[in-house]
């Protein structure tokens, strides 16, 4: 048995039309990345843990990120092949740990997707509740009988509608995608540009009131901040799995994630400094931390306005979200790792269809059951552990495969940085409770017996020999 066998994933064909070009790639990345972390997460994050010095928490968790995204750039370009990091390891580290990225991957993207779903149900609920419309208890919330909830129908319905815009067609999903992006910029500019005026200095007065915090094993302060950050910067990695779809990707992908990320950090910042120069942050520990402090200073216009566009906002990261994990999926069943029925397209807009709707499926239970907050942590360790492998992927791509050639994206500081990263990725897991190491224990365990009971057998590195 070789599980450590590799394979030649680079694309020069594809039953897929390529037709995304650099720009709609950005928007790609911006659509999944900004959402839920810089429309709640970030009031939480500076009440709770970090205070005014959440932006150095910022920094830190886009630090770990853009060391991942240099190394997404180098295999991207150096290894075009879509599927993302399952697709780099597969041809540098072998199958197995391939299919662990791989499941890995499915795993955060599964429950980012119901998680921000229910974050868009509860959004909506609060802007129907204004005109006096509520749902039935029964179905107004996640699986609880002692409170009379048993499913939350909302995100069960808005990941119907995700679901049919991506099955529509890519292009056109993305052409949504792309007009609620520019909505969602011109609610934060709007933030920024009006809050900037009634910033307070002495709320950062106490910059850091919970400290830094401990590198390992802490529960406050700048780090355990930058552990939840980390929340808002998942996403970057979509682009590299729409391969299939990119025109000239081995130039595009590294772009795409590098401006994306670029943009989506100086944009975290500015709002978390406007934010917290506003209102005091002890009182941020709301779900709609930035209308809450347009609210608190009498500009409620804006309030509702960005309160408005953030529904709109999360439907954004819905779609990047699901688009890539269908094409996640594909992957995997092109390459005989799960059912080959996931690897099937449609005859006209060539979109792997039962991928997407297995996608659709699973997200909207997730969605219907579980709450984000209970799965918030478990997404970011299982997150967190694949880029991990990355990291020590591209040590071992520069070793076999030398350095990349002209044209092709390099990495700098090979191997230190990716060391470095490993270092911050290791840290970050390691502010998390027992019962999520348990939690990403058993989900791993999964992985491993569906790898050995199925994806072993039936992988097409066999028919290939």
């Amino acid at each position: 048995m070789n599980i450590f066998r590799t394979k030649d994933v680079s694309l020069g064909k594809t039953e897929m039309h390529r037709h995304l070009k650099l720009w709609d790639l950005i928007l790609l990345g911006i659509g999944a990345m900004v959402g839920t972390g810089i429309f709640t997460i970030t009031g939480t994050a500076a009440a709770t843990l970090a205070g005014p010095s959440l932006v150095v928490s910022i920094v830190i968790s886009a630090l770990c990120v853009s060391l991942s995204a240099l190394f997404f750039a180098e295999f991207a370009s150096r290894v075009p092949a879509t599927g993302g990091a399952y697709s780099y390891l597969y041809a540098i580290l072998g199958e197995f740990p391939a299919w662990i990225a791989g499941w890995l991957t499915i795993m955060e993207f599964v429950t980012a997707v119901s998680g921000v779903a229910s974050g868009w149900a509860a959004y909506f609920k609060g802007l129907l509740s204004n005109f006096g419309i509520s749902m039935p208890q029964v179905l107004n919330g996640t699986f609880n009988p002692e409170q009379g909830t048993y499913i939350d129908l909302l995100p069960i319905l808005v990941l119907v509608l995700v679901t049919g815009l991506v099955l529509l067609n890519s292009k056109a999903a993305l052409h949504f995608n792309s007009i609620l992006v520019v909505l969602k910029f011109s609610a934060l500019a709007l933030f920024i540009l009006v809050g900037i005026w009634y910033i307070k200095p002495e709320n950062w007065s106490d910059f850091a009131p919970f400290g830094f915090g401990k590198i390992y094993g802490g529960s406050s302060g700048i780090m355990a901040g930058a552990s939840l950050m980390f929340f808002g910067f998942l996403g970057f990695e979509s682009i590299s799995m729409a391969v299939d779809e990119i025109q000239n990707p081995q130039k595009n992908v590294p772009r795409g994630i590098v401006l994306s990320l670029t943009i989506v950090t100086i944009l975290y910042a500015l709002v978390t400094l406007v934010l917290t120069g506003i209102v005091h942050y002890s009182k941020l520990n709301v779900d709609d931390a930035v209308a809450y402090a347009l609210r608190s200073i009498g500009i409620g216009w804006a309030a509702n306005y960005v309160s408005l566009v953030a529904i709109f906002t999360l439907i954004t990261v819905c779609i990047s979200m699901t688009y890539a994990l269908s094409r996640m999926i594909y992957s995997l069943a092109r390459d005989g790792l799960l059912p080959q029925t996931f690897k099937q397209v449609t005859k006209t807009s060539r979109i792997p269809k039962n991928a997407t709707i297995l996608t659709g499926i699973v997200s909207a239970i997730a969605a219907g059951i579980f709450s984000l907050a209970s799965i918030a942590a478990f997404l970011n360790i299982c997150t967190l552990a694949y880029l991990i492998l990355l990291a020590y992927g591209i040590i071992k791509l520069r070793k076999d495969k030398g350095m990349p050639k002209e044209g092709e994206f390099k990495t700098p500081l090979v191997p230190v940085l990716p060391i470095f990263s490993i270092l911050i990725c290791l840290s970050f897991m390691l502010q998390y409770t027992v019962e999520t190491w348990i939690a990403f224990g058993i989900a791993l365990l999964i992985g491993i017996i569906i790898y050995f009971t199925y994806g072993y057998k039936h992988s097409t590195v066999l028919e290939d020999k």
